[in-house]
């Protein structure tokens, strides 16, 4: 299984209203490319004082699956995302191996 998780630190002033879109349309968009069997929202407890961190996770069944996810499904879905919410937010990117 792999884990592809994007860690975003958020502007405080549209920390709820990221949440509301992720958790209501851009997970739910991620879900239906039907390259994920699995996702989840996490939230930093320990805060930065410039904003608001949180961990969306995703999870398939190979390395081949989300290679191509990346190619055919990101780029829009980052668009999207980079347009609701245009330099508010910023992300980075990590690939983690389910061993247990």
């Amino acid at each position: 299984m792999i884990l592809y998780n994007v860690t975003s630190s958020v502007d405080p002033e549209v920390a709820e209203e990221w949440v509301t879109f992720m958790r209501d349309v851009h997970m739910p968009d991620v879900m239906a490319t039907g390259f994920f069997v699995k996702s989840q929202l996490l939230r930093l407890l320990n805060e930065e004082e410039d904003g608001f961190t949180y961990a969306a996770q995703y999870y398939c069944t190979s390395m081949e699956q989300l290679d191509e996810y990346q190619r055919v499904s990101a780029p829009g879905l980052r668009a999207d995302l980079e347009t609701r919410f245009p330099g508010q937010y910023v992300s980075f990117r990590t690939v983690l191996e389910v061993i247990n």
